[in-house]
């Protein structure tokens, strides 16, 4: 399963940065590896994976590729309240929703 995290068109990009951080404020452990085809960020002793865009460290769209068993619970609501910190918002096969 995956859900689709963007900032509205209007809104400023965060920063690679801002989102690790944000992160952080949820005790998580975010690992950022930048490879050849995008950014992933990696969440210690979690499957689930974030694979977000960015442009020159800027970014306002990420994926959440859920692991199986990871698709709801605590760490999909860190990673909500993480980027909805930042004003982001969620986008899944019901529509857009806020975070």
């Amino acid at each position: 399963m995956e859900t689709l995290l963007r900032l509205s068109d209007n809104s400023a990009p965060s920063t690679l940065s801002e989102v690790l951080d944000s992160l952080k404020k949820e005790y998580l452990d975010p690992r950022l590896e930048s490879k050849a085809w995008g950014d992933w960020i990696y969440l210690d002793g979690y499957n689930s994976v974030i694979s977000i865009e960015s442009n020159r460290g800027l970014s306002s769209s990420a994926t959440i590729e859920h692991a199986e068993g990871e698709e709801d619970g605590e760490l999909v609501q860190c990673i909500y309240r993480a980027f909805g910190r930042l004003g982001w918002h969620g986008v899944d096969n019901d529509g857009e929703f806020t975070l």
